[in-house]
């Protein structure tokens, strides 16, 4: 169990999350197919080359999905109740196969349950998509994540 406590999140904390993945034809294929997304600009070549981005986009929502499971490592494993909600979420740029992406969680806001037993934390989550061997990267997802958390002297 490496995931925080409710006591141990600090409000305006970044935490950067060090798993990266790259993102393969193959993991866009298997997740728009477990999920009956059958949308041509995720898996048809000929018609993506036809689009203004020459190429096939991977899944937004697997990107989404992606980002929430590289942080949780560090945020949420073994120490959550449930996942509440996502909010706000933004694609402000597109991933491509062979993308490398990597994510960072901010915690925007923390608050205790109305009992005491358990606390409620949001959290930004960013994900990048790395350019090349230069550091540079590309923000290609942002959203809101909100999970009832264990608090330590809880936990059983």
């Amino acid at each position: 169990m490496t995931g925080k406590y409710y006591e141990e999140f600090e409000v305006g904390e970044t935490i950067v999350h060090e798993k990266r993945r790259t993102v393969s034809e193959r993991d866009n294929q298997t997740f728009c197919d477990m999920t009956m997304n059958q949308q041509p600009l995720h898996l048809d070549a000929a018609f993506a080359a036809d689009t203004q981005f020459g190429e096939r986009l991977v899944n937004g929502i697997y990107t989404m999905a992606l980002a929430t499971g590289l942080s949780i490592p560090d945020t949420t494993d073994g120490t959550i109740v449930a996942n509440l909600s996502y909010d706000d979420v933004e694609h402000p740029n597109p991933v491509f196969h062979g993308d490398t992406i990597r994510a960072e969680s901010t915690v925007l806001d923390k608050r205790e349950t109305s009992d005491g037993e358990r606390g409620v934390v949001t959290m930004r989550v960013d994900a990048y998509k790395l350019d090349g061997d230069d550091g540079d990267e590309t923000l290609v997802c942002t959203f809101e994540r909100t999970v009832l958390s264990l608090k330590r002297e809880h936990a059983t």
